[in-house]
């Protein structure tokens, strides 16, 4: 690809995106399968007009999502268009939903701004509410939020038991997973080491609705419990603590008083797990460096660089250990224990 198509795609980009974003949102993806559909068809299943469908599924198909046969009148999906299937294993429709959804697509207009001003979070500029606040109102929000959140659960935990598949858990009695969602990786994580205990710290509405959650679905309620906090006020005691995709949402001054409540209920070989996208070096693309900017823009937070981990660590009262990381580099898990 020339410099020159490859700056048209990249400026063209939402439109493909918004173009995924609306074949999920009818219901594109969910209805067809590998064995092709008239558009008479699918229009009238879908109820939708039959000539913006014809345009929609096109324009899919140019993507590579879907498939048309040479006389236009049949599509069928492809297996990219697969993964944006809400029943696929590694779906990415809830991904899809959330960050080409309404709220998301708008906090991006005040990016300028911001950085003019250094004034981050546009989701509090655009909605009067945090992220999380917002969620916590907004039922349609919500769903589409957790959804979403589920989505990149499974991405990560798969990448996470990469990345500590030699880890000695041996001496790891009980898991505190903090902020767990509906413990996608705690649920693993018990599933694979059958001495394991743990807690997922959550608050009162996750908690208050666990028939979906993964401990739930996994038949481990006894061993991996929900307790109802808050990591800004106090965690309970555990061996090891984890924080998957937590840290990036706040500043440097709320994770600092995120770790030392860990670690005033830590015991002496206490450890921790930070799992985060964690920016290389200067010469390294990397998806960090994008996901950072769309903090920026959802939350007071951002992606950091692992010395700027280790000096968070430090000061709350915790020594960086080593980081371990799958083979993709997409993430990593910063290890830490009481210094």
């Amino acid at each position: 690809m020339s410099e020159f198509d490859k700056t048209m795609d990249i400026i063209f980009g939402r439109w493909k995106s918004q173009i995924l974003y609306t074949g999920a949102k009818i219901g594109i993806f969910d209805y067809l399968t590998t064995n092709p559909k008239e558009i008479d068809q699918i229009s009238q299943d879908l109820n939708l007009d039959k000539t913006m469908t014809y345009r929609i599924l096109r324009s899919l198909a140019s993507l590579g999502f879907l498939k048309e046969d040479m006389n236009g009148h049949k599509f069928s999906i492809t297996t990219l268009g697969e993964l944006l299937k809400k029943d696929h294993p590694q779906t990415l429709q809830g991904v899809l939903l959330l960050e080409e959804g309404p709220e998301h697509y708008q906090i991006w207009k005040h990016l300028p701004r911001m950085i003019k001003d250094g004034q981050q979070n546009a989701f509090l500029s655009e909605y009067g509410a945090n992220i999380f606040e917002y969620a916590a109102k907004n039922s349609e929000y919500s769903k589409v939020f957790n959804d979403a959140m589920s989505s990149y659960s499974a991405m990560h935990t798969t990448m996470v038991l990469e990345a500590l598949n030699d880890y000695d858990f041996s001496s790891v009695k009980h898991i505190c997973e903090i902020g767990g969602g509906q413990g996608h990786l705690s649920s693993y994580l018990h599933s694979k080491y059958n001495h394991l205990t743990g807690t997922i710290l959550e608050l009162e509405p996750i908690v208050n609705n666990q028939d979906s959650s993964w401990p739930h679905k996994m038949g481990l309620q006894e061993r991996c419990k929900y307790i109802k906090g808050n990591m800004f006020e106090q965690v309970p005691s555990s061996d090891l603590y984890m924080m998957k995709m937590i840290l990036h949402d706040w500043n440097d001054d709320e994770c600092i008083r995120i770790l030392s409540n860990i670690h005033k209920s830590a015991h002496d070989r206490s450890r921790v797990f930070i799992i985060e996208h964690i920016v290389p070096d200067a010469t390294t693309p990397h998806f960090s460096k994008l996901f950072d900017i769309h903090m920026m823009c959802a939350t007071t937070g951002r992606e950091r660089t692992i010395e700027e981990y280790q000096s968070i660590l430090t000061q709350s009262g915790w020594k960086h250990v080593q980081t371990h990381y799958p083979k993709s580099k997409m993430i990593g898990v910063i290890e830490g224990n009481i210094a």
